[in-house]
């Protein structure tokens, strides 16, 4: 059965270690037969979340005028989705946090869907990484019928193409193949 994957790069360096990994896990999924898509958050314009309660007090979309409506349609119709950040002082890099602050309108309707979570870190302790782990888990567990499906951890990887020869890269592509 082919399923429809949507792979969220947060990545603020386009071919970074975590954007790397991305790749690495569309080639797998692609290789399997299913429809993948790539949002490069970089490439997009997602405001703030401001609080102003319009979502959730008065059941109505987020009025903000930016890129969030695309890329959440997107995550409503998908069957996969992988998010990808860049782990900075223990923590997800702030184009993830930002777009998933946004997920506030529709939330409700990313409903029966498997994650993949995919991560890169100077240090080389996967422990460490796992309060970023605690971020996604934290968001996906807002949402119903979530299943969390793998989580790829690119330790050691501090300049672009540390990741490269690793066996997280090994991983993101087998682990593609498997959704």
């Amino acid at each position: 059965m082919t399923k429809r994957v949507l792979v969220i790069s947060s990545s603020p360096r386009r071919g970074g270690n975590s954007d790397q990994l991305c790749d690495q896990f569309i080639s797998g999924a692609q290789t399997a037969g299913h429809q993948v898509e790539k949002i490069f958050l970089k490439d997009k314009k997602i405001n703030y979340c401001t609080g102003c309660g319009t979502c959730f007090t008065r059941n109505k979309r987020c009025p903000q005028k930016d890129d969030m409506s695309e890329i959440l349609e997107k995550m409503v119709t998908s069957d996969v989705i992988a998010m990808a950040t860049p782990v900075y002082f223990y923590a997800m890099c702030g184009q993830m946090k930002t777009m998933i602050d946004r997920v506030c309108s529709r939330y409700t309707e990313i409903n029966n869907k498997d994650f993949y979570f995919i991560l890169t870190a100077a240090d080389q302790n996967k422990q460490a990484m796992e309060r970023t782990v605690e971020e996604f888990r934290g968001f996906t567990d807002c949402l119903n019928g979530t299943n969390e499906k793998g989580i790829i951890y690119g330790t050691g990887a501090w300049n672009i193409g540390d990741i490269k020869g690793s066996k997280a890269m090994n991983q993101a592509l087998e682990m593609g193949k498997t959704v």
